[in-house]
C-alpha cells in the first residue's frame, strides 16, 4: 500500500501555538528548533498564529560581523544574525553583503 499525502497548507508560513506567556508582536523572530519564523501579526497568549518561514527579511544582525553574499547565517535570541559555523546552525543565507558595523542584513530564510 502507497503513503499519501494530504496537502495541508503551501509551507510558506507554518502554524505557531504561542505559549510563551506574552503576546508575540508582528515582525518578531521565532526560532523554532533549527527554523527560523518571522511573525506575520501579533500572535496573542495561547494563540495560534502564522508564522513567515520564507522570504528575505532584514534581521538584526550580531555587532562585528562581516557577512558576505550566499553566506549561511544562525540566529540567537541574543545575538540575531551571526555567520553559521556549518549546515546544521543554517536558518537562511545573506543576500546582500552586511559590514561589521551594519545592525542588520538581508537574509534569505531557509524555511
Amino acid at each position: 500500500m502507497a503513503n499519501i499525502a494530504t496537502y495541508w497548507q503551501n509551507g510558506d508560513t507554518i502554524d505557531y501555538k504561542n505559549e510563551t506567556g506574552a503576546k508575540i508582536a508582528a515582525g518578531s523572530c521565532m526560532l523554532i528548533g533549527a527554523v527560523l519564523g518571522v511573525a506575520g501579526g501579533d500572535i496573542e497568549k495561547d494563540e495560534v498564529g502564522a508564522l513567515v518561514v520564507s522570504g528575505v527579511f532584514e534581521i538584526p544582525k550580531k555587532a562585528a560581523v562581516a557577512l558576505t553574499v550566499g553566506q549561511r547565517v544562525k540566529y540567537t535570541d541574543t545575538d540575531g544574525i551571526d555567520a553559521a559555523t556549518g549546515a546544521d546552525d543554517a536558518v537562511g543565507y545573506a543576500v546582500e553583503a552586511a559590514d561589521a558595523d551594519a545592525g542588520t542584513a538581508l537574509v534569505k530564510l531557509l524555511g
